[in-house]
């Protein structure tokens, strides 16, 4: 059985007085892809960026690796091999492709040339636009290039927060597809996305937050049969 790769132990997190997370617990295996479902404002970004260390748990616990990253500060939990891709892409728009993803690799000091032709294999579009300016790429370039920044960090556990929102459905197919190559190559993987239905096509196990809970938690088959599931995320009725 593989071994737990991130425990996250009654986390609560709070925005002022508003308590936003609500003493959740879930983890991911190593070499696992797990989905985490849920509305708008369920606590979904949240967590990813508490997991970061770009948000403070008010208390619980975060141990990666058995070791309880909780206090650490968010640059040491990317050497410690965390790396996330955020909501929204945030790539620099006034650097090229090639510059981004370098960045990414600012943990390791200097951008790994093998991680970067793997990288260019996963998404050939970025080669191809290597010298552009991340501002003009389309949306679904930009969560490429996101995507990719975030690898440049050699991670064992990637952090994805919506990479299909606003994006052209066929870059959706390839963005998914390239997730699973990911996950192949030996990164786990911790998935929030609103595409619930291709997310848990792809995950093997899933959890469901809502307004800061964990409210439903299984393997991904059981999630896509689940009637609560299929209601209020796959557009069908129970």
């Amino acid at each position: 059985m593989a071994e737990t790769l991130l425990e996250v132990k009654d986390l609560v997190v709070n925005y002022g007085s508003i308590q936003a997370i609500k003493g959740i617990s879930f983890d991911v295996k190593e070499g696992e892809i797990v989905s985490v479902l849920g509305a708008n404002g369920a606590g979904k970004t949240t967590t990813l960026r508490t997991i970061s260390g770009l948000i403070k748990a008010k208390s619980g616990n975060i141990f990666y690796k058995g070791k309880d990253l909780t206090k650490m500060p968010a640059h040491k939990i990317v050497q410690a091999g965390i790396a996330q891709s955020p909501e929204g892409r945030q790539v620099f728009g006034t650097l090229t492709v090639e510059e981004n993803m370098k960045l990414g690799a600012y943990s390791q000091k200097t951008a790994d040339k093998d991680t970067l032709e793997w990288i260019y294999e996963l998404f050939p579009r970025l080669l191809e636009r290597r010298k552009q300016l991340a501002g003009t790429l389309s949306g679904g370039e930009q969560q490429m290039l996101a995507i990719s920044r975030a690898l440049m960090a050699q991670p064992k556990l990637l952090l994805l927060d919506e990479p299909s929102l606003g994006i052209a459905p066929i870059l959706v197919k390839m963005i998914f597809a390239a997730v699973k190559k990911i996950s192949s190559h030996g990164v786990t993987v911790l998935l929030v996305e609103q595409n619930a239905k291709a997310a848990l096509k792809l995950a093997d196990r899933g959890y469901v937050l809502d307004v800061g809970n964990v409210t439903i938690k299984g393997s991904a088959k059981e999630l896509l049969s689940d009637p609560k599931v299929q209601e209020a995320y796959l557009g069908k009725k129970s």
